[in-house]
């Protein structure tokens, strides 16, 4: 018993050792989406309400992306668990080319049938046609995103979580002073609105993905760790990278595009609706990314038991994932509570959103700690190669249970803001419900 103790400590200390940096990272992604709502939501609601549609749409696109990329990060922890970190580099190859296809295609279709797309949602006079310009934009940055993406992957998965930090906050200070530029206007230039903020995030990313690449290629054991050689670890593992990376991002398409279908059931309540909505679901968004931190940092955890073919690793890396994400959820549900009107106000100056978002944003607070537990589950099963469970799970809870609810609960029922909300804290109950249940029947077959 003293010894299973022991090494849960050990696993918590691991964990938050590396979920620590992570999650520092991807609050600096949050940060920059954080940038562009309030510089143009403090300039106009409208551009906020044109801003939050081509973001939101961009958006789904850009986290199923991600998924896709989850494979860089899975087997590279796995070889650094067998001993043979030499075969990381192919991986790392790998998700660039993947990374860089994606990305280049995507913007493409969005390009191109984005802005359709939008008008067929039949929004509120002006919505589509005011989105269509930024979205445009955004869809260019995807590709130097997707590529920083792998390389932050890559590096975490070997325990090197400062470049990835440093990079990304960097990238952000770029973002606010080209928003402050061009967002309002200023030395010469008119006010851009959403279409500025576009610009901003799109030269951050390019600027993100150059210093991360460039960071790699000079670190001294880049050469070791076969970086600049071809994938040696055989047809096998390519399709056992994107077998997971395929399951991340349909699972992660379907969530994203569930919680982007909120904007367009905002979007059939109005303007005011929609730019409520957007500082909801960037609050949420932000709180979301630390639970990302300790999802990514279990499911390395789980990896490195997985490539060492240790199953109570494995298991004790889920545990002590879930009691993390169970404290950290329900610590900022409180603190969003007490401080939605002071949150609210920081995105906004027209009274009437600022009451609505903060009402939003307390609610928000009952799906924060079973939305941490579901991502840190999810990732965890992925990691020992249950890739089919989590995407099931979200299936189910977001396009069949949350997208629905949302819709009957916002519009028939008249409860607005509210009932997106509410749509929002069940399908995230019934997700931490199934996902937790698949991870403990696993644990038990180990037995």
């Amino acid at each position: 018993m003293a010894l299973q103790a022991s090494l849960l400590r050990k696993d918590l200390s691991d964990l938050l050792r590396l979920a620590g940096p992570v999650a520092l990272a991807r609050l600096g992604i949050m940060a920059m989406g954080l940038t562009d709502v309030i510089i143009v939501g403090r300039y106009s609601s409208v551009e906020l309400g044109f801003m939050a549609l081509s973001w939101g749409l961009t958006s789904v696109i850009l986290t199923a992306a991600v998924g896709v990329l989850a494979g860089v990060q899975v087997l590279t922890a796995r070889y650094t668990g067998q001993g043979r970190p030499e075969l990381s580099g192919g991986v790392l190859r790998r998700g660039v080319i993947y990374a860089a296809w994606i990305g280049v295609a995507s913007a493409g279709l969005l390009i191109l049938f984005g802005p359709a797309l939008l008008r067929a949602f039949n929004l509120q006079d002006g919505l589509a046609e005011g989105a269509a310009p930024s979205l445009r934009i955004f869809s260019l940055s995807l590709a130097p995103y997707l590529i920083a993406t792998a390389a932050i992957l890559y590096l975490e998965a070997l325990g090197r979580t400062g470049p990835g930090v440093a990079a990304m906050w960097a990238a952000n200070a770029i973002n606010i002073g080209l928003d402050l530029w061009l967002v309002p206007g200023g030395f010469g230039i008119e006010a851009q609105g959403a279409i500025g903020a576009a610009w901003g995030t799109l030269g951050a990313r390019v600027a993100l993905a150059a210093a991360l690449l460039v960071y790699i290629a000079r670190m001294k054991e880049a050469r070791a760790l076969g970086v600049f050689d071809r994938p040696r670890d055989g047809r096998a593992a390519a399709i056992e990278q994107r077998r997971i990376g395929y399951g991340a991002g349909a699972s992660q398409f379907v969530e994203a595009a569930a919680f982007s279908g909120m904007n367009v059931v905002c979007g059939w309540i109005g303007a005011l609706a929609v730019a409520g909505w957007a500082v909801v679901l960037n609050v949420s968004a932000i709180v979301f990314m630390v639970s990302m931190g300790l999802s990514t940092a279990a499911g390395v955890l789980v990896s490195r038991g997985y490539g060492a073919r240790d199953k109570a690793a494995m298991a004790r890396a889920g545990l002590v994932g879930v009691g993390a994400a169970t404290v950290y959820g329900a610590a900022a549900a409180m603190v969003t509570a007490l401080a939605a009107p002071l949150i609210a106000s920081a995105y906004a100056t027209d009274p009437a959103l600022v009451r609505l978002a903060a009402a939003g944003l307390t609610l928000s607070g009952l799906f924060f700690a079973v939305d941490a537990i579901q991502v840190v589950v999810a990732q965890a099963l992925r990691a020992r190669g249950d890739v089919l469970a989590p995407t099931i799970t979200h299936v189910i809870s977001y396009a069949g249970v949350m997208l629905p609810l949302g819709w009957l609960l916002a519009i028939p029922m008249r409860m607005g803001l509210a009932g997106a909300v509410w749509a929002v804290i069940v399908a995230s109950f019934i997700s931490a419900g199934l996902l937790s249940w698949r991870f403990a029947a696993l644990v038990r077959r180990d037995r």
